[in-house]
């Protein structure tokens, strides 16, 4: 399959990698798999771009990530997007994501609104409320720390770069 677009996704610290990854190995231990895609550290995507803009993506991920530091976000609850095939962790909003997200997002639309959240499972909606249950039972509020920007194309996966927010 032929590459469509570029995302530009908000990485986690380690440590908040290793949460995220136990609530997954929970949900894949009760023979929950999905179809979201394998070996992406947990991410919140911050835009997408057409293919003949990488130039112009690299740039933008290189410019905005010297301009962050390390954003701390409250994961606070589970979430499923209607029509029920994604379930997420969800971030709370605050000022410093809604900056990031502004500074990386060129081309916003009214018609698809940003909904900043980390996919856990992509699957049928029947599945989707099986694992509900399943994840909940290892789901515990935490703050994590997005600290780095990742650009890749999608499908198949191709990591263009990957950058540390570093403003000091």
């Amino acid at each position: 399959m032929a590459e469509q677009f570029l995302t530009l996704m908000a990485d986690f610290d380690d440590d908040s990698q290793e949460i995220m990854s136990a609530w997954y190995n929970t949900l894949n231990y009760a023979g929950f798999i999905g179809s979201q895609t394998p070996n992406l550290p947990f991410h919140i995507s911050m835009a997408t771009f057409p293919l003949e803009k990488d130039q112009e993506a690299v740039e933008l991920t290189n410019r905005v990530a010297g301009e962050f530091s390390p954003i701390s976000v409250h994961i606070s609850h589970i979430g499923i997007f209607a029509p029920g095939k994604v379930l997420f962790g969800a971030p709370e909003r605050n000022a410093e994501l809604d900056l990031l997200h502004n500074a990386c997002e060129t081309n916003p639309t009214q018609q698809r609104p940003w909904t900043p959240h980390i996919t856990l499972l992509i699957d049928e909606p029947s599945k989707i409320c099986e694992a509900l249950p399943v994840v909940l039972k290892s789901f515990n509020p935490f703050v994590g720390r997005i600290i780095r920007l990742h650009l890749c194309a999608f499908w198949p996966t191709r990591e263009i770069l990957s950058i540390e927010l570093k403003r000091d």
